[in-house]
C-alpha cells in the first residue's frame, strides 16, 4: 500500500488525517482513543486564557440538516471553546504527546487580542512539548461577540498583528485558522503570510441557523425557548471549502503557503480532492462525530489504494488540480457536448424530462410510451439532466468531434479559444 507518511510544515505524522479542533479533541481520553484507532494527529480543542471560566449551555448544542435518508448533511453547533481548566488541558496534552511521540499534536488557541495574553499562553503550550499551535480566528459564535474568533479573522490587519506576536514569542510552527465568513478568503491568507504564519487551515465553520421550530418559533438548537446563530460544518460545506482552498493555492500572493484543508471530509475521495487542490493534509471533525474514530481505517485504506492505482505518491497528488482551476473567461467556449440517454439503463422516471421541459431548454422529448430522447438542436449541454437522473451513468455527456457543427447554432465547433476572444464579448470588441 502507498506510503501515507505526512510531513506538514515539519510536523510529522503517520498519515495526513488530523482530527480538527472540536469536541472529539477536548481531552486525553478522546485523543488516546483516536490515536489507537489510527489517526495521524489532532488539533487539541481551543484553549483560552487564564481567568473567568468558559461556561457552555446545558442544553442542546447542535442543530442538523439531513438528507432524505436521514443521512447527516450538515451540523450547526453553538459550543464554545474548551470549558475545562487550562492547567488540566496542558497536563493532558503533555502526557499524550509523551506517550504518542509519532503523532502530530497541535494546540488550538484563542485569547484576547493583546500581546501579553498571547505571550503568556504560548509559554504554557511550549512547555507541553506540542508540535505547533493553531490560531483560532474562525469561530463565528459566542467568542466572536467577545472580540475573538472570527471577529479577529475578519480583519486582515488583526490577523497579521497577532501572527507576528505568536512568531515573536514562540519557536513552534504556527497555523492560522481562517474564517469563511468573509468576502474574499485571499485577504486574510495574505495577512497571515505577511505575519509569518507557517501555514493556514480552512475552513472554520460558517455562520448559520439550520432550522426553525415551527411550534415554538425558535431557531434550533433551542435553549429555553431561544436560539442563536452557530457554526455550520459537515458534508454540506465541502464545496465552499474546496473553492476557498483553491483560491489560496492559485493566488500568486499566497502560492506556496501550506494549507491544512478542512470542511466536510467524510471519505477518502474528499481528502484526495482537498490534496489535489493544494492542501498538504486534511482535518476531520463531523465525520468522526457521526461515525466514530474507526472511520480512519476507511480513510487511510481508500487513499492508499487510490495512490497505488494511480502510481502516485502523496506529494505528487498535492496540488495536481490547481493548474486546471481557472476563471470563467478562460474556459474554452468551443468545447461542445450533448446529452445522451442510455435506453437500457433508463427507468422511465421522467425526471430529466420534467427538469429540462419546465426549467431548462426543452431539449428532451417524451414519447407516448415514455421513451426519453435528447433533441440535439435544443441541447445546450447544461448537464442538469445528468444531475437529476437517479441512475448513475444513464445520462452522459458526449463530446462533439473536431469540425462538427453545433445544430443549435449552426456554428462549427472550436472556432474561438475562449470568451476573451469571442466576438460577442464586449471587452474583445473594445480591444479591437
Amino acid at each position: 500500500m502507498a506510503d501515507l507518511t505526512s510531513n506538514f510544515i515539519g510536523i510529522k505524522s503517520p498519515n495526513p488525517y488530523w482530527l480538527a479542533s472540536a469536541p472529539p479533541t477536548d481531552k486525553e481520553y478522546n485523543v488516546v482513543r483516536a490515536f489507537k484507532a489510527g489517526w495521524g494527529g489532532v488539533v487539541w480543542k481551543t484553549l483560552g486564557a487564564e481567568g473567568p471560566p468558559i461556561v457552555n449551555v446545558n442544553g442542546p448544542r447542535y442543530g442538523a440538516v439531513w438528507g432524505a435518508d436521514r443521512r447527516l448533511l450538515g451540523l450547526n453547533n453553538i459550543e464554545l471553546i474548551t470549558d475545562r481548566p487550562l492547567e488540566v488541558n496542558l497536563r493532558e496534552i503533555k502526557k499524550v504527546k509523551r506517550d504518542w511521540p509519532d503523532r502530530a499534536m497541535v494546540v488550538s488557541l484563542m485569547v484576547p487580542c493583546d500581546e501579553e495574553s498571547w505571550k503568556a499562553i504560548l509559554k504554557h503550550v511550549e512547555d507541553t512539548g506540542a508540535d505547533g499551535v493553531e490560531l483560532n480566528f474562525g469561530c463565528p459564535h459566542g467568542m466572536s461577540e467577545r472580540g475573538m474568533g472570527s471577529a479577529v479573522g475578519q480583519v486582515p490587519e488583526y490577523i497579521e498583528m497577532v501572527t507576528r506576536w505568536v512568531k515573536k514569542h514562540s519557536r513552534m510552527p504556527c497555523i492560522v485558522k481562517l474564517t469563511p465568513n468573509i468576502a474574499d478568503i485571499r485577504k486574510p491568507a495574505e495577512a497571515a503570510k505577511r505575519g509569518g504564519a507557517d501555514a493556514v487551515s480552512l475552513i472554520n465553520t460558517i455562520n448559520s441557523i439550520t432550522s426553525v421550530n415551527l411550534d415554538s418559533f425558535s431557531p434550533e438548537p433551542m435553549i429555553d425557548g431561544k436560539g442563536a446563530h452557530g457554526g455550520y460544518c459537515g458534508p454540506a460545506v465541502k464545496p465552499i471549502a474546496l473553492n476557498m482552498v483553491a483560491e489560496i493555492a492559485r493566488d500568486p500572493a499566497t502560492a506556496g503557503l501550506p494549507i491544512s484543508g478542512i470542511g466536510g471530509v467524510t471519505t477518502w475521495r474528499d481528502a484526495a480532492e482537498f490534496l489535489a487542490l493544494g492542501a498538504g493534509n486534511v482535518q476531520v471533525c463531523t465525520a468522526a462525530m457521526t461515525y466514530g474514530f474507526g472511520i480512519i481505517k476507511e480513510l487511510t485504506a481508500g487513499l492508499s489504494q487510490y495512490l497505488d492505482d494511480k502510481g502516485m505518491t502523496l506529494d505528487q497528488l498535492q496540488g495536481r488540480a490547481v493548474p486546471n482551476v481557472t476563471d470563467w473567461q478562460y474556459l474554452n467556449l468551443n468545447y461542445v457536448t450533448k446529452a445522451r440517454i442510455n435506453q437500457d439503463l433508463c427507468i422511465q422516471c421522467g425526471r430529466c424530462y420534467a427538469a429540462c421541459e419546465d426549467t431548462s431548454h426543452q431539449a428532451i422529448s417524451m414519447s407516448p410510451d415514455r421513451k426519453f430522447e435528447v433533441i440535439d438542436e435544443e441541447c445546450v449541454a447544461c448537464n442538469l439532466c445528468v444531475n437529476v437522473c437517479p441512475v448513475q451513468d444513464c445520462i452522459t455527456m458526449e463530446e462533439l468531434p473536431l469540425g462538427a457543427v453545433d445544430e443549435r447554432t449552426g456554428e462549427p465547433v472550436r472556432e474561438y479559444a475562449n470568451w476573451t476572444t469571442h466576438p460577442n464579448n464586449p471587452m474583445a470588441k473594445a480591444a479591437e
